[in-house]
């Protein structure tokens, strides 16, 4: 081969694509085409933009969605600024020609008509009155109609510091009277940025529109910005930053947060509002579910969880939070512990993670969550870290499942012949050694995590101790309880938590002792005795006054569960159950929750337990 050959094959090989890929991971993984926008089209269609993420490559970044939509909002609102003091100036303008023609036609009139004239023109709420004869030309009374009814929408000062708006002037004809429909907004004639373009005075910023104030107030409630230490609780937050990427998760919010505006400001008219979006939610949410493909989205998942949170708010059946509730445990169940690793499905599992159990718990079956790939692959892409809650989790996941045991041995043993004197032996010490392994790990983890807290245990503090940093907060309820030796009812100490961590912690482990404890039935000296059992009880309630005035927006609701445990132990009519009863009513009243007034019975972990 020739010298010339072989310089010719090498100009005619390929060249070697050395191009870093802009797509996102999921897109390229997919192989179809990414508009390299964080999150881009394809991630946002198939319901999965919190997973759309890019390599990092110095000096290429994708571009951020969010940002570029809140760059055009503000270039929108500028130039509507614009246009609207433009047109501004141009009415401005037209009034200052049309009274330069009305002082033409009126200056040779007589005295006592230029006065009637002017008179309605300052209290247009009285309509105009031609008055008897003409006065000038036909322009004066052209002059005058567009004087006093120029804009339907102007507002006219009425010399009294009094805005009116322009329409209220009515007509020109002497049988038009628009007193009736006159309405005034009190304000200083240097208002000009509200008045001079007759508009309402609103208390919101004109930048943001009605529903984005409901949807921040909802999420400022739900999911307050917390430290780790007091919970992470930042999940519906992101979700409402992607809510203008899915439909389905905007309905949600918009439904939602109408009304809990409405509820929380006492205005009927607004929740009703809300509860008018309430039904195309749940159209939306039917559809997603028969879909496969959407059944998996974060948009369905998000979309369950903000309708467990409305009927928190609306409790519109005895079952409605737990029917949805039940119904997120089956779809993160369908979507598998992969599916949790990142995002906003992440957050939305591991914050949310305690009511799921406390589902598992009022089913009294065995549940998924119990399996060790819960326990370890939603963590496993270092997200977020266990905690001290998650690991007391880790072993409350076990209780439904003696639960279960407990339900059948007891039907079981219910029917004379089913089952052998060995075969009862038998299911009767797996249902006890079950129960007594997992009480010793209970208290080893109390060892291990609470005794050796970093900032310390709880600490036992005087009854009168004040929480509260307001002096005009209603007075939080005295909890009192029994001395079960004498029977003397008295106030116990509380506690008081370095943080509402560690505080939502204990009161679900209290809860979860007291749930245990009802299944086990050993021999006095092994089980649990009824003085335990109280006293569990007991320390829920002296915990809840420290997290109420501590915890910030709804988080309160953390304690839901807990505290319906904590109701069952007591008997009916006693201080204890008066105590929760106050407690009940005044989230109620100050957090605008509709399930905490009616005592949460669909939250029972067990059968037959009314709120008395």
């Amino acid at each position: 081969m020739s010298l010339l050959e072989t310089s010719h094959r090498k100009k005619q090989s390929p060249p070697v694509n050395n191009r870093q890929s802009r797509s996102c991971k999921v897109c390229r993984l997919r192989k179809v085409k990414c508009d390299r926008v964080k999150p881009c089209h394809a991630c946002c269609a198939h319901g999965y933009p919190s997973q759309c993420v890019y390599e990092a490559i110095p000096g290429d970044e994708p571009i951020s969605q969010a940002d570029e939509i809140r760059n055009l909002r503000a270039e929108i609102h500028e130039l509507k600024s614009r246009l609207d003091n433009r047109d501004h100036c141009i009415r401005n303008q037209q009034r200052y020609e049309h009274l330069r023609q009305f002082f033409n036609s009126i200056r040779f009139a007589p005295l006592q008509e230029v006065d009637h004239i002017i008179g309605n023109i300052r209290n247009p709420r009285r309509g105009w009155r031609r008055p008897n004869g003409a006065v000038g030309k036909d322009t004066a009374t052209r002059a005058i109609n567009r004087v006093s009814s120029d804009d339907e929408d102007e507002l006219i000062p009425l010399g009294d510091g009094t805005w009116s708006y322009g329409s209220s002037a009515g007509g020109c004809s002497s049988s038009s009277s628009s007193s009736s429909s006159s309405s005034s907004i009190r304000s200083t004639p240097s208002d000009e940025t509200e008045a001079s373009y007759g508009r309402p005075l609103s208390p919101f910023n004109s930048n943001i529109s009605a529903i984005d104030v409901f949807v921040e107030r909802f999420v400022d409630a739900f999911s307050p910005e917390v430290n780790a230490k007091a919970g992470q609780a930042g999940a519906l937050r992101r979700a409402a930053e992607i809510r203008m990427f899915s439909p389905i998760i905007g309905d949600a919010f918009d439904a939602v947060s109408v009304a809990f505006f409405g509820r929380s400001t006492q205005d009927r008219h607004i929740e009703a509002a809300g509860f008018q979006l309430y039904p195309k939610v749940l159209r939306n949410l039917q559809q997603a579910l028969l879909d496969p493909e959407r059944s998996k989205a974060e948009s369905t998942l998000v979309t369950v969880i903000l309708l467990m949170a409305f009927e928190s708010v609306e409790r519109t059946s005895d079952a409605g939070v737990v029917a949805h509730l039940n119904g997120a445990v089956r779809l993160i169940q369908h979507r598998g512990p992969e599916n949790h690793m990142y995002g906003v499905e992440h957050l939305l599992f591991t914050e949310l993670r305690p009511y799921y159990v406390g589902a598992a718990l009022v089913a009294r079956q065995p549940s998924f969550l119990a399996e060790e790939e819960w326990k370890a692959i939603p963590w496993s892409a270092g997200t977020t870290k266990k905690d001290i809650l998650h690991h007391l989790l880790d072993l409350a996941v076990e209780i439904p499942a003696l639960l279960g045991q407990s339900d059948d041995f007891q039907a079981a043993i219910q029917q004379p012949g089913m089952l052998s004197p060995h075969e009862k032996a038998t299911k009767q010490a797996a249902l006890w050694n079950g129960v007594a392994d997992l009480t010793d790990r209970f208290l080893q983890w109390k060892r291990n995590w609470v005794d050796q807290y970093p900032d310390g245990p709880p600490r036992e503090v005087d009854p009168s101790t004040p929480f509260s940093p307001k002096e005009d907060d209603e007075p939080f309820p005295i909890f009192h309880c029994r001395d079960l030796r004498t029977g003397a009812v008295f106030a116990p100490t509380k506690f008081l938590y370095p943080d509402l961590r560690l505080s939502q912690t204990m009161c679900v482990y209290y809860a979860f002792r007291l749930i245990l404890s009802t299944v086990d039935s050993r021999a006095p000296g092994q089980a649990i005795s009824p003085v335990e059992q109280y006293a569990l009880g007991c320390g829920i309630c002296r915990s809840l006054e420290w997290y109420i005035l501590t915890a910030p927006g709804n988080m309160i609701n953390r304690l839901a569960f807990p505290v319906r445990v904590a109701w069952e132990v007591f008997p009916a009519g006693g201080p204890e159950q008066r105590f929760l009863y106050d407690v009940l009513k005044l989230v109620e009243r100050r957090h605008a929750l509709g399930l905490w007034g009616s005592s949460m019975p669909e939250l029972s972990p067990r059968t037959g337990s009314p709120p008395r």
